[in-house]
């Protein structure tokens, strides 16, 4: 296949996927037919900030659409998914997350003993202690992002002994300059020597972000998930940095932070003022790197859905005023989607580059009397 029609392809490909996106938000953003009559009428006003916000959120069941909205035969769409939790009095409890919704009247239900409370699971006993365990939206992509890279990297770890000394091709081909890149580009000038001990972490943080990235940005059941763009993800992935970065320091790591070489002996005593400032460093690095990754994922998912937003917005006011600025909307959103695109591959590269980087901090042996020189 030419460059070109490679590129009108994945033109058409992503052009597609971007009306089914817009397709299935249709029904969840208030526009209704004229045979709705009375239930239009009484109809909520299209909430940008509630659609954002349930989109870019973590939940107990995975809600595709709604058929019929504001109308007798309002019908919700959703994959339900375990509800698992752990109490002291009560022991191991499991059911589906349908059970707190009652499918005739859609209300609200306590499900033995436990309710659910914008997507929080609260006990009708203030005093009891429970520990939710329940497999969420996110959960599930993450199970569903770990199942695609085993399949991906044990297909290409095969074909390495299938075809050994040939040209790689197919999923090897893809990944084979990611990982070269990887350890490389990346590992090795920023860790030196002991680059390879890090290597298959350095890997494992990069393909899953990336494909946790990738899987957001696709509409459909399993994509369409905040995973990176959760808070909890990007701490657990930097604590695990800041762990690493620890207990592999050398002596002279810590001597640069307690006793700083070059620096007047004022600012570390009696006053400790650049220990504290390099202690305080040290915490700060994976926050920056939780807080990068959490904020430039969800800041994407937003402009777009805030784009899409408008077309409805303007559509309350005048039919006519959300067709024309559909096009507008639809043309930035489809620019923005290109451009995550870009942003899945830079986040996942950025976090890995700087870990790399942290770990090499670690490693690095100072020589005090050189420098001073």
């Amino acid at each position: 296949m030419s460059p070109d029609r490679g590129l009108s392809h994945s033109l058409k490909v992503f052009s597609g996927l971007l009306l089914l996106h817009l397709l299935l938000l249709l029904p969840s953003m208030g526009f209704a037919s004229h045979e709705e009559g009375t239930h239009a009428a009484h109809k909520e006003k299209f909430n940008a900030g509630k659609l954002i916000l349930d989109h870019i959120s973590d939940e107990h069941g995975w809600h595709i659409l709604t058929l019929g909205e504001g109308t007798a035969h309002e019908t919700h769409v959703s994959l339900p998914l375990p509800v698992i939790i752990y109490s002291k009095t009560k022991g191991l409890t499991v059911f589906s997350s349908s059970a707190f919704t009652n499918h005739e009247t859609h209300a609200p239900q306590v499900v033995q003993g436990y309710s659910l409370h914008e997507e929080k699971i609260v006990s009708e006993d203030a005093s009891e202690v429970f520990y939710d365990l329940s497999i969420t939206k996110n959960v599930f992509s993450i199970f569903v992002a770990i199942t695609l890279m085993l399949l991906v990297f044990l297909s290409a770890a095969k074909a390495y002994t299938r075809r050994p000394g040939q040209a790689p091709k197919g999923l090897q081909a893809f990944v084979e300059p990611l990982i070269v890149f990887v350890s490389e580009e990346v590992a090795k000038p920023s860790i030196g020597a002991a680059y390879r001990k890090y290597v298959p972490f350095l890997l494992t943080l990069f393909f899953f972000v990336f494909f946790n990235n990738l899987l957001g940005l696709i509409p459909l059941i399993p994509g369409g998930a905040n995973v990176t763009g959760n808070i909890a993800v990007t701490m657990v992935l930097a604590i695990m940095v800041f762990l690493i970065t620890t207990f592999s320091s050398k002596k002279d790591y810590w001597i640069h932070i307690f006793n700083t070489p070059g620096v007047p002996w004022w600012l570390k005593f009696p006053v400790p003022l650049m220990p504290i400032v390099e202690l305080m460093g040290v915490v700060s690095k994976p926050l920056v790197l939780c807080l990068r990754l959490f904020a430039n994922i969800t800041a994407g998912h937003i402009i777009a859905l805030a784009f899409f937003s408008l077309i409805f917005i303007f559509g309350e006011m005048h039919a006519g005023l959300g067709l024309g600025v559909s096009v507008i909307s639809v043309a930035f959103t489809v620019f923005m989607n290109f451009l995550e695109l870009l942003v899945a591959f830079l986040q996942a590269y950025v976090f890995t580059l700087l870990a790399s980087l942290y770990f090499g901090a670690a490693l690095e042996e100072h020589h005090h009397a050189e420098e001073h020189h």
